[in-house]
């Protein structure tokens, strides 16, 4: 039988690419794209074919059998394989450390039990039909316009969808995907959202709308084996709209011809580790690479996509009005918080606005973006503070669950009956959570609904989506949440939202806070007055009421504010006139991290590259481990990536016991 070579990418942190030997029968050779078992060390693991060769440059003595190849799953297009690859080339790091974690865990066993199954199953399937879709809403001019425009769209067609919270951007993107799905008989769609909790409001639309097309969901939730399910019914082209969070940019969809990016702003769409990829700008490469349309859609553009489309790169649509008929944006006051004091958190001016919308039987949004009872507990008598002992944190009282709990490292304590330092039995909780602000409101209005949604409020599986069921059928008179509740959801009967404790965002050291604070804000009161009518409010409780943020805000004026903040971030020499990338170093003591950083910073020539002084994290310690980063600049991109691809061999070469990692293009700095 003929013999070849497979080139095979792994998922190792170094040198990805192996050398085996296969034999094969002639009717059945391999093909790139499939996926291949073979021994690696001790164990046995699955790789993806990247290149069949006739010759190898390895000796063929030491060259290792392939155990089998999987010929059952039809092999994974070379323009996926492209898209892995450009990943790995931009993110640097190795190929198969990207392609494979991309694919669902059950694809990556030893055993086939699991992949025969599902295969099984999806044959199964009778092929979709045609159903007219129910209540087809009627689109105002500035919708029509918008959903031709993406619609009827060819080849690489990037487009910023600019629009108010609450024009009706959803529609949009479902009317546009309705014409791309009748011009291309097997084409598909892929649609991101930010997070998960917003997929089950958006796939009930969907499957509203789409009753007899196949739709696959794709986001960390997912059981493994329905995760591979859904994989595969996008793989094989039966899945012809595919809803999902980041992760899900990286599925095999053959028949690629419209991608949608909802809430493109949102820092959710940048994994946080392993492969620090940003799923926006793989969206907009995997576009242009298939030469078809790209939605961007937000209310609050990232000023990366807003400078794309002032300077022509993209092109704008813009919905300025609200799609329901006489809704309108909600009127924002400020509460000056140093002439109106509050009692136990909300000033008199949002007890009364509160105690106003139960009595007319509407629904309130209290938000505050921070979860637990308190930041910290206190003793006043000799200043002691709830510190975490292994992060330069501090522990977060959760009062209901009697315990403190640090939101880093998940280090868990019960509350001290006294002071650890003193013995003072007096400790007290300073400042305010979700847990308090609930609490006070129970006593402030006996009578009222109240709920909280937040992280912890919504730990066991489908408890986010019954929650928000609750204040959707109104069984809900408050609800107090945090940013789990500030944009995507559509509250009929809501008309106040009051915004706790905004002030801490304003002097931060990240130069993108301001940035996020204002959408945060936006995308927030959004969520008043959708139904319509002209009484909604927003009210935000601050001591600087003439912070010209704020002022912004109250405008509703992005425009304006995103030019302020470019024309800074231009003078500043910061993204997105400047490129960066971050090395991160952690070790067992500060010392080791910052040295180790130094020999990076002088390793390698770097001219016409900016390598700044190593310096400890704003968090330097999490989980016992030490933490320092050198930022790295540069005015040209294509300048940074050669000189990032020289720097990491020269990395790799370093002899160094301290763990480090190189994010490109970091959201946090």
């Amino acid at each position: 039988m003929p013999v070849c070579f497979l080139h095979i990418a792994l998922d190792t942190p170094l040198d990805s690419l192996f050398d085996y030997r296969w034999e094969y029968a002639p009717e059945a050779p391999p093909r790139v794209g499939q996926l291949a078992l073979v021994p690696f060390g001790r164990r046995e693991v699955v790789g993806l074919i990247v290149e069949i060769r006739q010759e190898t440059d390895v000796p063929v003595e030491k060259l290792k059998d392939a155990l089998a190849v999987r010929s059952q799953l039809e092999p994974l297009s070379a323009e996926w394989i492209a898209l892995a690859g450009f990943a790995a080339d931009y993110y640097q790091r190795p190929l198969g450390e990207v392609a494979l974690p991309g694919l669902p865990k059950n694809l990556r066993l030893e055993s086939t039990v699991n992949l025969d199954r599902a295969i099984k199953k999806l044959a199964k399937l009778e092929d979709a039909h045609d159903a007219a879709p129910a209540n087809v809403p009627l689109l105002n001019a500035a919708q029509h316009t918008a959903a031709d425009a993406i619609g009827q769209a060819h080849g690489f067609a990037p487009t910023l969808l600019y629009g108010v919270t609450g024009s009706g951007k959803t529609e949009v993107y479902l009317q546009a995907c309705a014409q791309v799905l009748a011009r291309a008989p097997q084409g598909q769609i892929l649609i991101l959202v930010p997070e998960i909790n917003l997929t089950p409001q958006l796939e009930g639309n969907i499957r509203a709308r789409f009753p007899g097309v196949m739709l696959a969901t794709l986001h960390s939730s997912l059981a493994e084996g329905e995760r591979m399910y859904n994989w595969l019914a996008a793989h094989t082209g039966r899945a012809r709209i595919v809803l999902g969070t980041r992760l899900a940019i990286l599925a095999s969809l053959p028949h690629l011809k419209l991608i949608v990016i909802d809430e493109e702003h949102d820092p959710s769409y940048k994994q946080q580790e392993g492969l620090r990829y940003s799923a926006r700008d793989l969206a907009v490469w995997r576009a242009r690479q298939l030469d078809i349309p790209i939605v961007l859609g937000s209310a609050t553009p990232s000023l990366e996509t807003w400078h794309h489309a002032q300077s022509g790169r993209y092109r704008k649509l813009e919905l300025r009005e609200r799609a329901v008929k006489d809704a309108v944006l909600p009127r924002v006051r400020l509460l000056d918080m140093e002439k109106d004091r509050p009692k136990d958190g909300l000033t008199s001016g949002l007890v009364a606005a509160l105690k106003a919308r139960m009595e007319r039987g509407e629904q309130s949004l209290l938000f505050l973006n921070r979860r637990g009872y308190a930041p910290v507990i206190s003793c006043d008598a000799c200043g002691w503070v709830s510190e975490c002992t292994r992060c330069t944190s501090f522990m977060v009282l959760h009062r209901p669950e009697h315990r403190l709990r640090c939101h880093h490292c998940s280090l868990e304590l019960r509350i001290p009956r006294a002071c650890p330092t003193c013995g003072n039995v007096d400790l007290q909780p300073l400042g305010r959570g979700t847990q308090r602000v609930e609490e006070g409101l129970q006593l402030m209005f006996p009578e009222a609904r109240i709920l909280r949604i937040d992280a912890d409020s919504t730990r066991r599986k489908g408890s986010a989506q019954a929650a928000f069921d609750t204040v959707h059928r109104g069984e809900v008179d408050i609800l107090v949440g945090t940013q789990m509740v500030a944009k995507g959801h559509d509250f009929k009967r809501l008309t106040l939202v009051g915004i706790l404790n905004p002030d801490t965002a304003l002097f931060s050291q990240d130069y993108r806070a301001s940035e996020r604070l204002f959408a945060q804000l936006m995308q927030v009161a959004g969520r008043a007055g959708r139904a319509g009518g002209n009484h909604s409010e927003v009210l935000i409780q601050t001591r600087y009421v003439q912070h010209p943020l704020y002022s912004a805000v109250m405008k509703h004026d992005y425009d304006r504010f995103a030019a302020s903040l470019l024309t800074e971030r231009r003078q500043a020499a910061l993204p997105p006139f400047m490129y960066q990338a971050l090395l991160r170093a952690e070790a067992r003591e500060l010392a080791l991290a910052l040295e180790f950083l130094q020999q990076a910073r002088d390793c390698v020539e770097h001219d016409g590259i900016t390598l700044n002084d190593p310096i400890p994290m704003t968090m330097t310690r999490v989980h016992n481990v030490e933490r320092a980063q050198l930022l790295v600049e540069s005015n040209s991109r294509p300048a940074l990536q050669a000189f990032l691809k020289t720097w990491m061999a020269a990395l790799r070469a370093l002899k160094s016991r301290v763990k480090w990692s190189l994010e490109v293009d970091p959201v946090d700095i």
